[in-house]
């Protein structure tokens, strides 16, 4: 739980665009020092530029966030400006879809590095700074926020790679949260599950390297591709909307972010197929047409 958060620091991955860039923009109007990491130069340096303009304090930083050489030399420099953090939002990702069978090595490699190891790198680098610091200062609190999806609560079809890093996600931080209560009162972790909003992530394969990027994409890969920029593009809720839920969750030690709750209903389901031992329900039984259609699409290709 943080109440006052002038003066004190924020760390955020995937700063230069969606969630970041506007959670980055409610701190530095609360009068916070920023921590701008993002893997693309361009988007990081307006990032930079504007945040300065607000007159924040700024450390800068293009980080590929699922390298663990430079997510540790980014700790030390964190370490050295600032001190510990007390806001860390480990938010970068990136989308990928198609059928679970056709994702290439290089597919998995590249959507487990970044919304999975980049959040691990995250927890680990971070997590042991803010402990330090809350035993020095029982005035310190500090907040760890790691972005997952409702695809780490759920199971959409053609989508199984993204699919299996954000449930990931989501065990970590649940386990993340526990284990911070069995040792500090200072220091605690909320988990943001996203629906579809406006952001940059159906456009990441402009960011995927070069081995990952080679292959041209499977036709299901494809389809994946229209149907996330279609939904990403139509969603209504706006990304300082679910900024300023994080930053109202931080404030609360609130742990379940949501920036659609209307979907809880699809997690509701599943978890009763669970608990039933009954198969899982058809994921399109609320738009039976986008199941049609789909379907249709990969059995013509």
């Amino acid at each position: 739980m943080i109440e006052d958060f002038r003066g004190k620091t924020a760390v955020l991955t995937g700063a230069g665009s969606g969630f970041g860039l506007e959670c980055a923009r409610i701190a530095a109007a609360r009068g916070m020092q920023l921590v701008l990491v993002d893997v693309q130069q361009d988007a990081l340096d307006r990032a930079r530029a504007e945040m300065e303009a607000a007159g924040a304090q700024v450390l800068a930083r293009r980080v590929d966030v699922s390298d663990a050489v430079q997510m540790e030399a980014l700790a030390a420099a964190v370490q050295d400006r600032f001190g510990a953090p007390h806001f860390v939002f480990n938010n970068a990702g990136v989308g990928a879809g198609g059928l679970v069978w056709e994702n290439s090595v290089a597919d998995w490699q590249w959507v487990l590095g970044v919304n999975l190891w980049g959040v691990v790198h995250g927890v680990r680098l971070f997590t042991p700074m803010m402990l330090a610091a809350a035993k020095a200062d029982p005035a310190y609190r500090g907040h760890i926020v790691n972005t997952a999806s409702m695809a780490g609560l759920l199971a959409p079809p053609n989508m199984g790679i993204y699919n299996v890093s954000k449930h990931a996600v989501v065990s970590l931080t649940e386990t993340l949260y526990q284990d911070l209560r069995l040792v500090s009162d200072q220091v605690s972790a909320s988990l943001l599950c996203p629906f579809f909003v406006p952001t940059g992530i159906s456009q990441s394969h402009r960011n995927r390297p070069g081995d990952a990027a080679a292959a041209a994409p499977t036709h299901s890969q494809r389809i994946g591709q229209a149907m996330s920029d279609k939904a990403v593009g139509s969603g209504r809720v706006t990304a300082a909307e679910v900024a300023q839920k994080v930053f109202d969750a931080v404030a609360a030690d609130s742990f379940y972010i949501f920036s659609h709750p209307q979907a809880l209903a699809s997690v509701q389901t599943r978890m009763e197929d669970v608990l039933q031992g009954r198969n899982p329900s058809d994921p399109f039984s609320h738009k039976p047409e986008l199941g049609r259609d789909l379907k249709a699409a990969l059995r013509a290709g």
